[in-house]
């Protein structure tokens, strides 16, 4: 006799049913249930970056002068001890801050007699070039740009020359320009010349350089004073100690621009080349200007380098004397940062909250972000208005950036030491990543450096190897493991930033706090990344690297213009899975090892992509894959539903 069920028993019977129908939806009885892993580990400890043994600049910084009698030796001249790497390329006359400079016994030192160096490359009393190919080269460069630079080269050189430096380095700003010029009071009264032409006699700046100070600009008074505090630095103590002569002097085939000829010094003994005491000016400046507005940081510094190109395009200098520049200054400007003489915490903060306050006024901007978003937006392609922003093109600058730290120099030297990084160096990056501890810094900048071996690169503390540049986008590697925490109500880049490096290294990277970071670079680190809170952006396939991926707080955003590698394990126990898909397979998730999911939300939007009702998409893919999100939510689709099947997640978009 068959046995039929009773009305009594179909309700369970449907129930069940129903539940087999759903289990079908999610992936049927084959579901996996594997355990939410460990997160990852890294390496265990955070890389350190100790102060070097060696003396340090910012303590003697005092010392780099010209007029004591007890400052005249490698040893006791910080700006002549800073560039001792010059030594390896060339012997001076004397090893004193002596070129056309004698002092009277003082301060218990012995007198200094002036030195018999006449400046004329040759003569009995000049120096000893040390390493022939570098001298060659250097002054070779110098031949071959001169010779072929066109009548724009030569007329932005002509204007770098004559031209206030600080006047002329403040269309670093971009769309800012011309209300940084406005609301520091700056003038200059060179606009123009023709450069193939001579002028006689040569003509000065009768403008005001850096603007107008406090007392008489409510405007921008106290970050033009901060600037000019900041400036203050002279190569007058050593280019005496060096006495380099200039290439021009060198030799004749280098052509220095004509406009400039009536320029030229006649008094070869105290007219030193190296280094460039225009270039130095100019790094002062634009990285004074780059601690108030860190927005244009990495253009400010590239306008830096330019003025350094534009020193060697005129004739004036050699690729040496302007890498000569860049390191004096960055030494002289974390001196006068970290020295309580020249600014305290609260005259930085009110300078630095002038400038914003200011030019988020003028442009309209909400808050420090927008007024990010303004810096970065063309004003005009009129390419002779001051606001044209000749440094637009990150990929560019940092080409250029790179190429002018060594100029194609070989390296002399042992390549891949560890890098070093001077004492105090970490507050040339105090605005531009307040995030991270002082500590933390200072390992950005070991991250970052440049390699071992090229000329220059050996001052003994680490000055000749910083890259500002790189160390404006983050961590060049994690051989340590990073812990980021980002309050987003501090505003600014501890609201929101973006590393654009490409990080390698065996460290774990743990995004903490409130605030938003972005990974763009091609990332190869191994030690995994944990997400406790906050946002943390993946704008490219590899942003992630190679390691697990452990999300338990914040949210988890993906940008990519691809698939994101998941090279590990992916993982998530809370917080929320964002996708932003450009395509049906840019934005998605591909995970070479297990997916498993133990909570969380899954977020799901479109940019320049618009899917039809009906469409399927695949959204994760894995080795394998265990568990489902808490919720899923697609932007623009009122029903969804999410498939769980094998080792992928799908959704399809049921209705608007």
């Amino acid at each position: 006799m068959s046995l039929k069920p009773t009305w009594a028993l179909r309700p369970l019977i449907l129930a069940l049913s129903t539940t087999t129908l759903l289990m079908a939806c999610g992936g049927g009885d084959s579901e996996l249930n594997l355990p939410l892993p460990v997160e990852p580990v890294g390496v265990g400890a955070a890389d350190t970056a100790p102060v070097p043994a060696a003396t340090a600049f910012v303590d003697t910084g005092v010392t780099n002068s010209r007029s004591n009698p007890c400052n005249v030796t490698l040893a006791t001249n910080a700006g002549a001890r800073v560039l001792q790497g010059f030594l390896d390329l060339w012997t001076p006359t004397t090893l004193l801050v002596d070129a056309g400079v004698s002092l009277a016994a003082a301060n218990g030192c012995p007198a200094v007699t002036a030195s018999s160096w006449t400046g004329i490359p040759g003569d009995s009393s000049d120096g000893t070039v040390k390493n022939s190919a570098v001298h060659a080269g250097n002054i070779n460069y110098v031949k071959t740009v001169t010779q072929n630079r066109s009548t724009a080269q030569a007329l932005a050189a002509y204007l770098d020359d004559r031209r206030n430096k600080g006047y002329s380095v403040s269309d670093g700003m971009g769309p800012l320009t011309s209300l940084w010029r406005q609301g520091a009071q700056q003038t200059t009264t060179i606009v123009s010349v023709d450069p193939t032409k001579a002028v006689s006699p040569a003509v000065n700046d009768g403008g005001n350089n850096l603007g107008v100070g406090a007392s008489a600009n409510a405007d921008l008074g106290l970050a033009v004073d901060f600037i000019g505090g900041l400036a203050d630095g002279s190569t007058e103590p050593p280019k005496r100690f060096y006495k380099y002569a200039r290439p021009w002097r060198w030799s004749p085939d280098v052509k220095v621009v004509p406009a400039l000829e009536s320029a030229k010094s006649s008094t070869p003994a105290t007219d030193g080349g190296f280094p460039s005491g225009h270039t130095a000016e100019a790094w002062r400046n634009t990285l004074a200007m780059a601690y108030l507005v860190p927005q244009r940081y990495q253009e400010l510094v590239s306008r830096a380098m330019e003025m350094g190109e534009n020193r060697i395009l005129s004739g004036m200098h050699s690729p040496l004397d302007v890498m000569g520049g860049r390191i004096h200054a960055t030494a002289v400007v974390a001196y006068n940062l970290s020295s309580v003489a020249y600014y305290t915490n609260a005259v930085k903060s009110a300078a630095y909250n002038q400038a914003q306050a200011y030019l988020q006024s003028k442009t309209g901007s909400a808050d420090f972000n927008a007024l990010n978003t303004y810096a970065h937006t063309a004003k005009t392609s009129d390419s002779s208005s001051p606001d044209y922003d000749r440094f637009a093109s990150d990929s560019s600058n940092r080409t250029t950036y790179l190429q002018r730290l060594t100029y194609g120099f070989s390296q002399i030297n042992a390549a891949g030491q560890t890098s070093t990084v001077p004492k105090g160096a970490e507050v040339l990056l105090e605005t531009r990543l307040p995030y991270l501890s002082a500590d933390q810094r200072r390992v950005v900048l070991k991250s970052t450096a440049m390699d071992s071996g090229y000329p220059l690169g050996n001052d003994g503390e680490g000055w000749g190897r910083l890259n500002l540049f790189a160390a404006a986008d983050g961590y060049g590697n994690f051989n340590g493991d990073v812990a980021v925490t980002m309050n987003a109500s501090l505003g600014g880049f501890n609201a929101l930033d973006s590393w654009r490096n490409n990080i390698a290294g065996k460290g774990l990277l743990s995004k903490l706090g409130s605030g938003h970071l972005r990974l763009t670079g091609a990332n190869s680190y191994s030690g995994g990344t944990v997400l406790s809170a906050g946002t943390l952006g993946a704008a490219s396939t590899t942003a992630l690297g190679t390691g697990d991926v452990f999300v338990k707080g914040g949210t988890l955003e993906c940008t990519a213009a691809g698939a994101l590698a998941i090279g590990g394990a992916y993982s998530q126990s809370a917080g929320t899975l964002s996708l932003v898909m450009k395509s049906a397979s840019q934005g998605v998730l591909a995970v070479q090892g297990n997916a498993v999911i133990k909570g969380g939300d899954l977020k799901i939007s479109f940019s320049g992509y618009t899917p039809a009702v009906g469409t399927t998409l695949t959204v994760l893919t894995a080795g394998a894959r265990s568990g489902q999100f808490n919720s899923v939510n697609v932007a623009g689709f009122s029903q969804v539903t999410p498939l769980y099947q094998g080792n992928t997640v799908k959704i399809r978009l049921d209705s608007i």
